[in-house]
């Protein structure tokens, strides 16, 4: 899309988005060479096991293209030196292109639509179904127009399946027209600019052949990681739905495998290529061999149509669990706000989906859409699991696990690094060991800088977090038992040792760390990386000590038996905790505002305006600083939320009771006091921020909070990085914008066994509709100003509790609620500016239930 972010009146010019979509159908209009990076990411089709950029099936990485196919999980490291330094990169690996169709007329070369007259392109991708459908006309350098209808999936059924169907047109003429259907295996990890330079080629072919008549297979292995892959391709072509069998040749180069068909085009007479793919791994379930695997499901797969039809149905399946609506908005953004909601979701399924409850794989944070971030795993799952847990609980929990399966190598880590506990790593990928890069380059200044990112080790926290929140979303507590109560003891021991005393101050401080801000990574002038006192990480460290001790308390007896005596957790360490959970030291200035990190108010202020006035966007102030011969460490400035990110995860109410637990007063004025200091001296420099941004301002400033929401949600179909979408969308940012209206405008949080709501919709977009699953039971909620309605589905079932307010109802399969929030539509205060509570209550805040909590 190169025109604007929304549904443009005319995409005659050649980009854009069309007016005709509707809120199911993504429609990108023209043909842009410059943008079919982000096109690509933005149309990649996926299932969780696998997903396969939008890339033209006739097109090869060239710069304007980049074909693409991920495998959750599939992982392989490679070395290279590096300004003089070893250094060694774990990367998802691009896996061999099964998209791969070719065509030319007669004995001319392949068509290349960047050396060819188009006369119309257009993609239209349809949410509902999982289905890109591309359109295209074209005139050769001979004068004759061809049109290609194609259909393509990644089957949602069958997790091994994907299908092509080609539908080819002689216009104006007839003559001979090559197909060429094969699976190149030449790819190399090459789709960020920025890794340029550094190794990419993970894999090698070590088989090809033919199973059949019509179906080729090559079989490749990762350099390192030894993992197998193999993919067979089955071509069939039709004409007025009779089978042909035309000329087929098979050509196999190193690297390629193919069939090259000649079909005989009469004018205005369409002819079909069907393609259909079975893709397998040596880390998938349940097989014998990659190669034998794939070759038999293929052997037994339908044709692409009746394949579709299971394929639909699972998609169906999906979106009655993850519906959403805005129903009778009178804004004229409300159909684009939906699709782009709708598409959220739907690259979200595509990277996660019920078929990774077998796998052991992470949620990563650019999806599999891309190679930023060589796919790896960060602490942005915090803003996705919400997505899933209140609909796909068991999804959710296959994913904890992801990290639980990785407790001994945080342990491992802590240990090397003289801690106790568990200390998870920044980056994770394969098998949970630091896979932060340890140089990165700034493409301004052209340098080769270290990277400290890995002094993050908040990430720990946001695993713990997660881990809760999926307790008190679903009552599972046989996972809290057997899984996630011994990896959340871990990491409050870890910062509990992390601690030290101070004995000038008389409190615990904990040093040498780096906050969610990337871009204060040391004091000025320090010889080594590392802050004190980051105000979140303290903050939370404390919540998860508190939380520690409320698991002990909730464990079946012999369960917290089997892990005091594993762990050793002896009374004194208990003691420690708890001493650590009442003194832990938060920097706070005098006026209120809590500091980022100690010293961070000493720093001197950024000239803001004349950096905006100069570089204009200024996302990446690190970047252009440091090209300056300067450092963004010698200023207050932040790249993304970090203080604020406590009143994104917490209540005011409960982060005043930390807080209290410390010492420390957090008066109402301070809060507003301190969103606004930070939203003043952020640089909005991850998608993450304006999502965090849109939430604590929800209650207090609605319509600036509308458009920090608007401005996340288009994070990628907008590119507002300029460029990073190509390389793979943010999944933060999508399922958080999905979030940020559950959770925070419809006010849904799961506390105290009840499902509470205290809505805060704006009234101008009608009625907010959408389905959770809560505690095993189907819910539909629709909010409508200060309403809500919770419709429970039919039975059987067990009642479920809900709240809003003061009113706490038992909700029965079949039935419906009906609640009606205290204060008008335009109630706001400085009490809570975060509208929904993401943890639950402190233990001092428990209440018999049916009492209204003091959180509301």
């Amino acid at each position: 899309m190169t025109g604007p972010p929304h549904p443009c009146p005319d995409a005659a010019d050649g980009g854009g988005t069309s007016a005709t979509a509707d809120a199911w159908t993504l429609v990108i209009d023209g043909w842009d060479p410059a943008d079919e990076g982000r096109r690509e990411a933005l149309c990649t089709l996926g299932n969780g096991r696998f997903a396969t950029r939008g890339a033209a099936p006739e097109s090869a990485a060239d710069g304007v293209h980049y074909p693409g196919t991920y495998a959750a999980g599939c992982y392989d490291r490679l070395r290279d030196e590096v300004a003089g330094r070893t250094v060694e990169n774990e990367s998802l690996v691009n896996l061999p292109n099964w998209l791969d169709l070719r065509f030319a007329v007669d004995d001319e070369d392949w068509i290349d639509l960047s050396a060819t007259r188009v006369l119309e392109h257009r993609l239209s991708l349809d949410l509902r179904r999982g289905v890109l459908s591309r359109r295209m006309r074209f005139v050769d350098g001979a004068g004759r127009t061809t049109s290609v209808r194609q259909r393509r999936f990644v089957h949602m059924a069958q997790p091994h399946l994907a299908g092509l169907h080609t539908v080819v047109t002689a216009e104006d003429w007839a003559g001979r027209f090559r197909v060429a259907s094969g699976i190149d295996g030449t790819v190399t990890n090459a789709g960020v600019r920025r890794y340029d330079g550094l190794s990419g080629r993970h894999l090698e072919v070590v088989d090809t052949g033919e199973p059949d008549a019509r179906t080729v297979l090559l079989v490749a292995r990762t350099v390192q990681s030894g993992l197998r892959f193999a993919e067979a391709a089955r071509t069939h072509v039709q004409r007025d739905g009779e089978v042909l069998d035309p000329p087929r040749l098979l050509v196999s180069t190193p690297g390629r495998i193919a069939h090259e068909l000649e079909l005989e085009l009469r004018p205005g007479e369409p002819v079909s290529v069907e393609k259909v793919v079975a893709l397998v791994t040596s880390r998938d379930p349940a097989i014998s061999e990659p190669a034998a695997t794939a070759a038999e499901l293929l052997a037994e797969a339908p044709g692409f149509d009746e394949l579709l039809v299971g394929h639909e149905l699972a998609w169906h399946q999906l979106w009655r669990r993850f519906a959403i609506e805005l129903a009778d908005g009178h804004a004229p953004t409300t159909l684009d706000t939906l699709r782009v909601l709708r598409l959220s979701v739907f690259h979200v399924l595509q990277s996660v989906s019920p078929h990774n409850v077998d796998l052991d794989a992470g949620i990563p944070a650019r999806g599999l859409h891309g190679e930023a971030y060589r796919g790896h795993v960060f602490w942005d799952e915090i803003f996705v699991f919400p997505l899933l847990t209140l609909r796909l609980p068991g999804l959710a929990r296959s994913l904890l696990r992801y990290r639980i399966r990785r407790l001994d190598a945080a342990r491992r880590a802590a240990r090397a690094a003289g801690h106790t506990g568990a200390m998870y790593p920044w980056q994770s990928g394969s098998d949970g060991r630091e896979e932060t890069q340890q140089m990165h380059l700034n493409p301004r200044s052209g340098r080769w800088l270290p990277d400290t990112s890995h002094l993050q080790r908040h990430v720990g926290l946001a695993v713990a977090y997660d881990i809760w929140q999926y307790h008190q979303a679903t009552g599972d507590l046989e996972f809290l038992a057997e899984h996630g109560a011994e990896a959340l003891l871990e990491i409050a021991r870890f910062f509990a040792g992390l601690a030290t005393h101070d004995p000038a101050r008389d409190r615990f401080r904990i040093r040498g760390v780096m906050g969610p801000d990337e871009y204060s990574t040391r004091y000025p002038g320090a010889a080594e990386p590392g802050l004190d006192d980051n105000a979140y990480t303290n903050v939370m460290a404390v919540w998860v000590l508190l939380r520690a001790q409320e698991v002990l308390e909730v464990l079946p007896a012999t369960r917290r038996t089997e892990l005091v005596e594993s762990l050793g957790l002896g009374p004194a360490e208990l003691l420690h905790w708890r001493d650590v959970s009442r003194r832990m030291y938060v920097p706070i200035a005098p006026d209120g505002i809590i500091s980022q990190f100690e010293g961070y108010r000493d720093l001197p202020e950024l000239d803001w305006a004349d950096y905006r006035r100069r570089y204009g966007d200024i996302q990446r102030l690190d970047r252009i600083l440091e090209a300056e011969g300067r450092s963004v460490d010698d200023v207050q400035a932040s790249k993304q939320a970090d203080v604020l990110m406590l009143f994104y995860l917490l209540s005011a109410d409960e982060l005043r009771e930390l807080l209290g637990r410390l010492g420390y007063a957090l008066p109402p004025e301070a809060i507003p006091r301190t969103i606004e200091y930070y939203i003043a001296r952020t640089a909005n420099g991850s998608t993450l921020s304006a999502l965090v941004h849109a939430w604590v301002l929800a209650r207090g400033r609605r319509e600036q909070a509308l458009d920090l929401f608007e401005q996340a949600l288009h994070s990628d179909i907008a590119d507002i990085q300029g460029g990073t979408t190509a390389e793979g969308v943010h999944l933060g940012a999508m399922a958080g914008s999905v979030d940020l209206l559950q959770r925070c405008f419809a006010g849904l949080e799961t506390r105290q066994d009840t499902l509470w709501f205290n809505p805060h919709w704006p009234r101008r977009f009608g009625r907010l509709e959408f389905a959770v699953e809560y505690r095993g039971q189907p819910l539909t909620v629709q909010v409508t100003g200060r309403e809500v309605r919770v419709a429970a589905g039919p039975g059987p079932g067990a009642a479920v509790r809900v709240g809003c307010g003061e009113q706490v109802r038992e909700l029965h399969p079949g039935e419906t609620a009906v609640f009606l929030a205290a204060g008008g539509a335009g109630a706001s205060g400085t009490g809570d500016f975060r509208p929904a509570a993401g943890g639950p209550a402190p233990l001092s805040q428990r209440r018999a239930p049916g009492q209204r909590g003091p959180r509301r």
